[in-house]
C-alpha cells in the first residue's frame, strides 16, 4: 500500500510581532505531527516571529500588508498558495482571515479561522464596531471551520451574528519551553534589580487593549505602601511611549524598568514574583497560561476569556477592568501575604499542566485538519 502523502497546511496570521496569536502559532507549527503535515507560514509584516520560523527551519514568506481586505496583495497571496500546492490554510485572527479568504476560495481550498478575540471589542466607535460585526460575521460564514479559543469568544459571536457555529480549542502552553523547574538566566541581577525587591512583570504588546497605564497608575499606588518593589514592562506598542511618560508624570521612574519584547519569556518570568494583566479584553490570554505554567501569582483583568483561565481566589486574582485601585490592592494583598502567594503559584501552575498542555491541543487542531482534508 502507497504511504499517504502529507497534508500541506498554510498557517497565517497578520503580523511577525510576538504576541498571544504569534506565540499560539509558533507553538502549533513545532508540535504539529511532521510525518502527517507539512508546514508553511505566511505572515503579513516582518518580525520576531519571522525570525524564530526561520531558526526553526520552517518555510515563512512575508507578504507586506498593514489593512484588512487589502486587494493589493489578494493576487500575491493567491500566487503563493498555488506555488505551495496547499491543502488547507488555518487563518489566524480578522487580518490574516480578509487577505487569504478571497485566494483560497478562488482556489477550492478550506479555511480554517482561529478568532484570537474578535476584532470588534470595547472602546470602539458604534459605527466602526457595527462595521467590524459585519466584517466578522461575513467572513465566519465563508470559512469551512470556525475555532474559538474560549467559551465566551464564542458566545459573543452567537449574540453578535445569530447563527454562528465553532468549535471552542483554548490555547496551550509548551511545558518544555515553559518549565517552573528549568534552570535559567539570573535576568533581575542583570535588571540590576535589588535582591531584596519583589518584582512585578507586566509582559505584553503595549496597546490599548493591554492598558499599560492603568498597570503604572495602579504601582505607583502600590508604591506608597510597598517601597521595596519593582515594576518590570517588557513589550513594544503605540502606547509605549505614553507608558513611559506616565511613570514620569507619576515619579515613579526609579521603580519601573522598560525593556523592549525578548525572546527568552522564560526566563523573565522566572525572575518575577507577580504577573499582571489589566487587559481591557482577551481572547484566551497565553501570557496570562505562560505565567501560571512558570509558577507565577497572576492578577488579571476579570475580562472574556481571562475569567475562563484564573478561579478568582483559587488559581490566581481577578479584579475589574480600567480601576487602578483594584489592582494597586491586589498587589500589595500578595506582598504582604506569602503565604497566598505561593498558594496561588501552585495552584496556577498544577491548573496548566492538567489543562492547557499544547501537546493536547494540537491534536484537537490536527483532527480538524484531518477532518476537512477528508471532505
Amino acid at each position: 500500500m502507497a504511504q499517504q502523502r502529507k497534508i500541506k497546511v498554510l498557517e497565517t496570521i497578520r503580523q511577525g510581532k510576538i504576541g498571544g496569536g504569534e506565540s499560539h502559532v509558533l507553538d502549533l507549527v513545532a508540535s504539529l505531527d511532521k510525518t502527517q503535515f507539512e508546514v508553511v507560514v505566511l505572515s503579513f509584516t516582518d518580525g520576531p516571529m519571522v525570525t524564530a520560523l526561520q531558526a526553526m527551519n520552517i518555510p515563512v514568506q512575508v507578504i507586506s500588508s498593514s489593512k484588512a481586505f487589502d486587494l493589493s496583495v489578494w493576487m500575491a497571496v493567491k500566487k503563493f498558495i498555488r506555488s505551495h500546492q496547499i491543502d488547507i490554510v488555518h487563518a489566524h485572527g480578522t487580518r490574516a482571515n480578509t487577505n487569504i479568504l478571497w485566494a483560497a476560495r478562488s482556489l477550492g481550498i478550506p479555511v480554517v479561522y482561529t478568532i484570537h478575540g474578535w476584532s470588534f471589542h470595547e472602546g470602539l466607535h458604534p459605527l466602526a464596531k457595527r462595521a467590524r460585526v459585519a466584517a466578522e460575521k461575513f467572513i465566519t460564514r465563508m470559512v469551512q471551520h470556525n475555532i474559538c479559543v474560549s467559551d465566551s469568544n464564542r458566545n459573543t459571536g452567537q449574540k453578535a451574528f445569530g447563527a454562528f457555529r465553532a468549535t471552542v480549542i483554548p490555547n496551550g502552553v509548551n511545558l518544555e519551553k515553559f518549565n517552573a523547574e528549568g534552570v535559567y538566566p539570573d535576568v533581575k541581577a542583570a535588571y540590576d534589580i535589588p535582591a531584596d525587591h519583589l518584582v512585578v512583570c507586566y509582559i505584553a504588546r503595549m496597546t490599548l487593549q493591554k492598558d499599560p497605564v492603568t498597570m503604572l497608575r495602579a504601582f505607583a499606588q502600590v508604591l506608597a505602601q510597598v517601597p521595596k518593589i519593582t515594576l518590570l514592562m517588557v513589550g513594544e506598542g503605540e502606547l509605549k511611549q505614553a507608558a513611559e511618560d506616565t511613570a514620569k508624570e507619576l515619579g515613579i521612574t526609579g521603580h519601573v524598568i522598560f525593556d523592549k519584547f525578548r525572546q527568552d519569556v522564560p526566563a523573565v518570568l522566572n525572575a518575577a514574583d507577580i504577573y499582571c494583566l489589566p487587559s481591557l479584553w482577551e481572547g484566551f490570554p497565553i501570557g496570562v497560561l505562560e505565567a501560571m505554567a512558570m509558577g507565577k501569582a497572576v492578577i488579571a483583568s476579570d475580562v472574556d476569556g481571562t475569567r475562563e483561565a484564573i478561579t478568582h481566589e483559587e488559581n490566581g486574582l481577578l479584579i475589574p477592568a480600567s480601576h487602578p485601585g483594584a489592582l494597586a490592592s491586589a498587589i500589595v494583598r500578595l506582598t504582604k501575604d506569602p503565604t497566598l502567594r505561593k498558594r496561588l503559584q501552585f495552584s496556577a501552575a498544577t491548573a496548566i499542566r492538567s489543562r492547557y498542555n499544547v501537546t493536547a491541543v494540537t491534536k484537537k487542531i490536527e483532527a480538524v485538519y484531518h477532518q476537512l482534508f477528508k471532505s
